[in-house]
């Protein structure tokens, strides 16, 4: 994925630092989100296949060891290269990802009770939830403000540049809307499973209507601006997440609503997951074979690896979830196949940028800094993918 504008210059890091770490931001997050997202979107496949759920509880676990990696890096990150930190707070093309953090604590927190809890236990999984449900909606709610702000008063950005990462602390606060629900049953019956449930469907909303918002002018640059450059172009798949997680959310709803809120509330969050569900992920499949046919031709023009790959993963897995909600709130058959197919999307898509990534690490690639081209005057800032 792009990263923020880089200072260039090995004069003014001080020897103390950690370059390792210096070209790392919070796109890296994207990595752990979906590593999560293999293992709880597989969890819940139709089709009962010996040694899946096993496979998908060590996919979370992994998860859990890279979100501990990344959290120490990152920390180590803003101590040793806080120049570079403010770099990335300041460049458009850096800053959303920041929504990033707080999805992956989200992600791998869901996974603890959907599936970590088969190795850790029923109580600690639901302790490590909350502490990263609590941490990853406090994040993304930040982030769903801060980043807009920032992006109205302090970057700077041209009309032809939107792109679908501006999503992605917009987002956020609808994953957090899709895991909130799983905690609802772990806590004392009434007012406080009724006000995390309605919690949730408040995040939902702020999620749904900052999309409804911002998805416009995305398509209307990719209709009116041509085709994204090619490194950037796997970010179209980033509309997938919305799209996916917020019909995975509305399933969440009318899963735990029955006793939670009055009677007709419950049925109605039952209704809302076809009369919602059903449309959205009608575009959603829409979206995606348009997003395929971007990416082929980019790949046919030459596009090679780049972090933005990662974007194959996570919001495909939404899909897959919601997907999932679909078949278990309709019966429908139609549901249960879509599921099996767009979770061996997701592996495959996993496997190639698992690979590549931890080709890129041993190669030292992926953590270098930019090269100025050849014979140019060397500049102050430059961008990575």
């Amino acid at each position: 994925m792009v990263t923020a504008a880089q200072p260039l210059s090995s004069a003014s890091v001080p020897a103390r630092r950690v370059p390792a770490v210096r070209h790392l931001g919070p796109n890296w997050y994207a990595c752990v989100m979906g590593t999560a997202i293999v293992g709880t979107a597989g969890a819940a496949l139709p089709r009962h296949v010996p040694g899946l759920r096993t496979a998908c509880t060590t996919v979370w676990a992994l998860s859990l060891v890279l979100l501990a990696a990344l959290l120490v890096a990152r920390s180590l990150h803003w101590v040793h290269h806080r120049d570079q930190a403010r770099a990335h707070l300041l460049d458009p093309a850096a800053a959303p990802f920041y929504g990033c953090l707080s999805m992956a604590l989200l992600a791998v927190g869901g996974g603890a009770v959907t599936v970590g809890r088969d190795w850790i236990g029923t109580s600690a999984a639901v302790a490590l939830d909350t502490v990263l449900f609590t941490a990853g909606t406090a994040v993304g709610l930040a982030a769903a403000v801060a980043v807009p702000y920032l992006m109205a008063v302090r970057h700077r950005i041209e009309p032809g540049q939107a792109s679908p990462v501006w999503l992605l602390p917009l987002v956020a606060p609808m994953v957090s809307a899709a895991v909130g629900p799983l905690l609802v049953p772990h806590l004392p019956p009434g007012q406080l499973r009724e006000t995390l449930l309605l919690a949730c469907v408040a995040m939902f909303g702020v999620s749904l209507l900052a999309t409804l918002v911002t998805l416009p002018v995305i398509f209307g640059r990719l209709l009116t601006g041509g085709p994204l450059p090619l490194a950037l172009t796997p970010s179209l798949f980033l509309v997938l997440g919305p799209l996916g997680q917020s019909t995975t959310a509305v399933g969440k709803f009318a899963d735990v609503a029955p006793g939670v809120v009055p009677g007709p509330y419950a049925e109605g969050f039952g209704v809302l997951v076809v009369l919602y569900g059903v449309p959205v992920m009608g575009f959603a499949l829409m979206w995606l074979c348009l997003a395929v046919a971007h990416v082929v031709r980019a790949r046919r023009e030459g596009m090679g690896f780049s972090m933005t790959w990662w974007s194959f993963t996570f919001p495909v897995g939404t899909c897959v979830t919601g997907a999932e909600a679909l078949a278990r709130h309709t019966g429908l058959a139609v549901y249960d196949a879509l599921t099996v197919v767009l979770y061996t999307v997701l592996v495959a898509a996993w496997a190639v940028a698992a690979v590549h990534t931890a080709r890129g690490l041993f190669s030292g690639a992926l953590l270098a800094g930019p090269r100025p081209a050849p014979g140019a005057p060397r500049p102050a800032t430059a961008r990575t993918t």
